[in-house]
């Protein structure tokens, strides 16, 4: 089995998965709701129906737009966790992440050790960064 974060734009799907791209590397598949001849409307023939991004550390995330003749909500309530052993990788990660978006709490350490930091994107989708800290403790 697996456990997929799946989230929903209105209209920024495209932008953000191709943004997320930059961030995390990988193979992004776009399809939109035209290529399955899905669209109700005009406006949402190029919309995303399904965006898959996967990456060579096994990440997989996944977006769609919301077509205009449903409601859209901005995702709230949860925040996408990525946690690593490898803190020069979650430091990239960390800084493409926070480009144009809002640091919640900075990427420092806590008092359980390793690195630990919140932010929300430039898309609104907030995200939790853990680098795991060391047996020994630092």
């Amino acid at each position: 089995m697996l456990l997929n974060p799946y989230i929903n734009f209105r209209d920024q799907a495209r932008a953000a998965m191709e943004f997320y791209r930059t961030v995390f590397g990988g193979e992004l598949t776009i399809t939109t709701f035209a290529d399955f001849n899905f669209a109700q409307t005009p406006e949402d023939e190029n919309l995303v129906m399904h965006a898959q991004l996967t990456t060579d550390d096994g990440f997989t995330l996944m977006a769609s737009d919301t077509p205009s003749h449903m409601v859209a909500a901005t995702p709230a309530g949860f925040a996408v966790s990525v946690s690593a052993d490898d803190e020069t990788k979650l430091e990239h990660i960390w800084n493409g992440l926070t480009a144009g978006g809002t640091i919640d709490e900075p990427f420092e350490t806590p008092p359980w050790g390793g690195r630990f930091g919140m932010l929300t994107d430039k898309f609104g989708i907030e995200w939790m960064l853990s680098a795991n800290a060391s047996s020994d403790g630092s």
